[in-house]
């Protein structure tokens, strides 16, 4: 008889552990493909990241709730329904410190950012999985699936679906196995990583 791999304990992160949850997110994106494109020189890459997932894990923080694993070795930031995209306010308050994180990339990553946001599902109730990472000393260990798991099952007792999009081929396998399915793929303008856009039922 096959033993039943018992899922990693994930939990409901508090504000206080957004400096861990950047480092955590900031590691396990340094070779992502879309984030290799807005910053292609590998050496600048780590400060860009940090600084980036500072502002990002704030504002998940503020639009939705975290899920990560005790030590916040791994993290998924989702947001509520109605809040995927940022407002027009919100990007002009925040374009210096976009600037202070990309600098001459910024334009690359407002490529990136206009692409994601014209594929969100129009007219849909979901919530939205906007990051999901595993610090590289963690990964092997399940991590990742049990926080993306404990999202799904928030969203089942809520009656709600899941949209992602991902830049990387072998995550659209894993999210497969999740019960996502591809809905959407695209290419950002300009040579730009390619995207696939998937959803999860929370009926199926």
């Amino acid at each position: 008889m096959t033993e039943r791999r018992e899922r990693p304990p994930i939990l409901r992160a508090h504000r206080s552990s957004a400096p861990a949850i950047t480092q955590t997110l900031a590691r396990a994106f340094i070779d992502d493909p879309a984030f290799s494109w807005i910053v292609p020189d590998r050496a600048q890459r780590p400060r860009a990241l940090q600084r980036f997932f500072a502002i990002a894990v704030a504002d998940d923080f503020s639009n939705g709730f975290a899920l990560a694993s005790p030590d916040n070795g791994a993290a998924t930031m989702w947001r509520e329904p109605g809040r995927a995209g940022e407002s027009l306010l919100h990007t002009i308050v925040s374009a210096p410190a976009y600037l202070r994180a990309f600098g001459a990339c910024l334009p690359r990553a407002m490529r990136v950012g206009n692409a994601i946001s014209a594929h969100f599902p129009a007219g849909e109730r979901y919530l939205y999985l906007h990051i999901a990472g595993v610090d590289p000393a963690q990964q092997g260990k399940g991590l990742g699936g049990a926080a993306i798991r404990a999202g799904q099952d928030a969203a089942r007792e809520r009656g709600l679906d899941i949209y992602l999009e991902t830049a990387t081929t072998d995550n659209v396998t894993i999210y497969r196995r999740l019960g996502f399915d591809v809905v959407c793929e695209y290419d950002v303008p300009g040579g730009g990583p390619h995207f696939w856009g998937m959803t999860w039922r929370h009926n199926a």
